[in-house]
């Protein structure tokens, strides 16, 4: 947990359309004892209505409400996550969904989203994905990760989510040493002794490379990073 986490039991929100998935999430969560669900919902309007006064320090949100058929569906939670996060930008937010779509993965994280798994997950590895982002760290489920990270490298178009290339270009070359460190996973500690450099002032220049590119967390700017990539490098 960060150090501005306050103490107390893990508070989290849980948003999905079925009832029994919420029960089953809410359940396994507060078998651990440390971690209590202070509220749940099972569309947008509730969750948005919720959780401001549940203050949760971690919301799990279904990415797909209706249209569960696997034939287009709804992306709704991804618009939650945006929204939350324009409210309450210290709020993780964790998403969880039953089918394998990269647009989506892709949707969220440009949303702001700290996390990103399938509920095929185990349970164990569920409270591991939320206890990992309410510590300020990113998840993503690593099967669904690498899929996107490859189609990235590929010729796409950009999406209205993307930073434009002029808003790239406002970057520093040592800004644009400090994003293809943090393309390639390292902590502002690994960076810091890549560069040469002291901690805190990766940290600064951390800062202002996400506030420069628009994006709110660093698994943004790893995406960021891949798009700068040539292909073949």
């Amino acid at each position: 947990m960060n150090q501005h986490t306050p103490p107390g039991p893990l508070r989290v929100f849980i948003l999905d359309d079925h009832e029994v998935v919420r029960r089953g999430v809410r359940d396994l969560l507060e078998a651990e004892g440390d971690i209590e669900v202070v509220g749940e919902a099972g569309d947008a309007r509730q969750t948005l209505a919720r959780v401001p006064a549940a203050r949760p320090q971690v919301a799990v949100l279904d990415v797909r409400l209706g249209g569960r058929s696997g034939t287009g569906g709804d992306h709704e939670g991804i618009e939650v996550c945006r929204e939350l996060r324009a409210r309450m930008p210290e709020l993780p937010c964790l998403m969880l969904t039953s089918f394998d779509d990269d647009e989506a993965l892709f949707d969220a994280i440009m949303a702001g989203a700290a996390g990103y798994v399938l509920k095929q997950i185990n349970g164990s590895e569920l409270v591991h994905a939320v206890r990992t982002v309410a510590a300020g760290e990113s998840m993503l489920d690593p099967r669904a990760a690498s899929r996107v990270m490859a189609r990235l490298r590929g010729p796409r178009q950009r999406t209205p989510q993307e930073p434009p290339a002029s808003e790239l270009d406002r970057l520093s070359p040592r800004e644009r040493e400090v994003l293809e460190l943090i393309g390639q996973g390292l902590t502002n500690r690994e960076i810091a002794h890549r560069l040469f450099l002291a901690e805190k002032t990766v940290k600064n220049r951390v800062s202002a490379i996400l506030s420069k590119l628009g994006v709110g967390r660093r698994v943004q700017a790893a995406m960021v990073a891949e798009r700068l990539r040539e292909p073949g490098d």
